[in-house]
């Protein structure tokens, strides 16, 4: 990771208008911590997590410590922009998989997997079909790894976070670890936190720590407590969330922009704790479910609009979410019905099942990551797959890494599948040029001069590199562009197609903003249900 820390430059910054903000033991009873499990799609096994630390410098001359995320290459599958049928993706593979190609990245993450097997006592979480790169889910602050010790806990009466929701929880040295090694917070059926919340079970858990379902004792209603490890960079991290997540509430009391509300906040044990409504799940997790099925049309222009309007909420506030994906994206109910939809290209074939759901209503999450306008910029933020090309260049970013980040994500949701599934900056460069076309000649150069070592001669794109291996040569060619992956059969593919278009943009001057997205023809059609 570069040292030096790149701003964007000011022509990007010109079409938004500057608007002013105003815990494992032998208990049975406990339920054990699973590892930390990379996001993977198309992966026949999974890893843990593995990660290191790099400092960059800010504009200010200080040192700040970025945490690099690693994973490992996944194995050899079609890309999701290769394959496509009317209903389903081609591209997705039944469990039956061929051993993937060792790699070096691959062998140190098989050996972090089995030192990592030593501490759990059940398997790890389902798989995905995603490749991972190895710089991963780095955020400005939020989606920091560790090394050192865990923070002494909060005196008792000292609130951590400014509001009134801010609550601080009694510690005693005499009580015994409620954390296992990694300070993760051992969740236990019923446990009691902040003398309030009654625990119900495990929800999920990330790098940041764990997510649990409770039931507010006071109100007995259902809730989600996001419960941060006891180690001080999450802690300062979650700090940040907290004051993000308070400034969306005061500006948008009754959630008009759905973005997850802050119910309260408080320390329990050393652990910093955010209470929300709880919710269904993830858009992403609905996708796996249903066999990477992609959404109806309808579905699709409905996600559309109330994401774009999320996004363009928090420009409005000067605010960068930066890590936009399916797996940020929560539903607010699960329900479905089964429909079956036949199977095209194979003969009498039995229809497959395929789950539609009764609503679409969505909310936007996870602000850890999310960075103000005016605020230090992490050289690298956004997961792999929606990370925009200027970042991937080094050559700044703003609001405009948003709108790209959407873009992937309305194709995946045509399609079924990531768009782009590559760990290689230099292969994910080549995958766009693929997929939108060349690399404009005025962001080339300024592409080159950044990162030389992705062009030659002319100010266009090195690749295929001798050293690129065959596989990654083939999924490369094996991308297909926007216009074969959209066909514009309708007047209504015709205005999805050119929407997405806009919102893949290699030039951020050039990429259409959320807010005139909003206004885009594409909404303006009727799409009538077809399933």
């Amino acid at each position: 990771m570069q040292t030096a820390v790149h701003h964007l430059a000011p022509p990007m910054l010109s079409q938004y208008p500057h608007t002013p903000l105003a815990r494992l033991n032998d208990n049975p009873n406990v339920i054990p911590t699973p590892p930390i499990a990379t996001r993977k799609r198309k992966r026949a096994h999974q890893f843990t997590v593995s990660y290191s630390e790099v400092q960059e410098v800010d504009p200010s001359g200080k040192v700040r410590e970025v945490i690099v995320i690693e994973d490992t290459p996944p194995p050899s599958t079609v890309s999701p922009a290769t394959t496509h049928t009317a209903l389903y993706s081609a591209s997705y593979q039944p469990p039956i998989y061929s051993a993937p190609v060792r790699t070096r990245a691959r062998a140190a993450a098989e050996a972090q997997a089995l030192s990592a097997s030593s501490s759990s006592v059940i398997a790890p979480p389902a798989l995905k079909k995603r490749k991972r790169d190895p710089v991963e889910d780095v955020g400005a602050l939020a989606k920091k790894a560790v090394n050192g010790h865990l923070q002494n806990a909060i005196d008792a009466n000292k609130s951590w976070a400014s509001g009134g929701a801010a609550v601080t929880d009694d510690t005693s040295k005499a009580q015994p670890s409620c954390d296992d090694k990694e300070g993760h917070y051992i969740v236990a059926p019923d446990d009691i936190i902040n003398r309030r919340y009654r625990t119900v079970r495990l929800l999920g858990q990330g790098t940041f720590g764990k997510v649990v379902e409770a039931v507010d004792t006071e109100t007995n209603k259902r809730v989600a407590i996001k419960i941060i490890r006891a180690i001080p960079k999450y802690r300062d991290a979650s700090k940040i969330e907290v004051r993000v997540l308070q400034k969306l509430k005061e500006r948008d009391p009754l959630n008009r922009h759905k973005c997850i509300h802050l119910l309260s906040c408080f320390d329990h044990r050393n652990h910093v704790c955010l209470v929300s409504e709880l919710l269904g799940m993830c858009v992403y997790d609905f996708l796996k479910e249903n066999d990477f099925a992609p959404f109806p049309r309808h579905h699709i222009q409905s996600f559309a609009k109330q994401l774009l309007g999320s996004v363009a909420f928090l420009h409005e506030l000067r605010l960068i979410h930066t890590d936009l994906k399916p797996e940020n994206i929560l539903l607010v109910k699960n329900d479905y019905r089964i429909t079956e939809v036949p199977v095209h290209g194979k003969r009498n074939a039995l229809p497959k099942q395929k789950r539609i759901l009764d609503s679409t209503d969505i909310r936007l999450i996870d602000f850890g990551s999310a960075t103000f306008e005016d605020e230090y910029h992490s050289s690298v933020v956004s997961t792999r797959h929606y990370r925009a090309p200027e970042i991937i260049l080094g050559l700044g970013w703003s609001f405009p890494c948003d709108a790209f980040s959407l873009g992937c994500i309305l194709v995946e949701f045509y399609t079924g599948v990531a768009l782009f599934q590559t760990h290689d900056n230099l292969e994910h460069l080549a995958m766009m040029e693929q997929v939108m076309g060349r690399v404009p000649a005025s962001f080339a150069r300024q592409g080159a001069r950044s990162k030389p070592e992705f062009f030659k001669e002319g100010n266009k794109l090195d690749w295929p590199k001798p050293k690129a291996s065959r596989q990654s040569r083939k999924e490369v060619r094996a991308c297909r562009s926007l216009l074969e992956i959209i066909p514009p059969t309708d007047p209504i593919n015709k205005a999805f197609l050119d929407l997405v278009k806009k919102l893949l943009t290699f030039d951020p001057r050039d990429r259409i903003t959320v807010k005139e997205a909003l206004k885009h023809e594409y909404f303006s059609f009727p799409v009538p249900p077809e399933l």
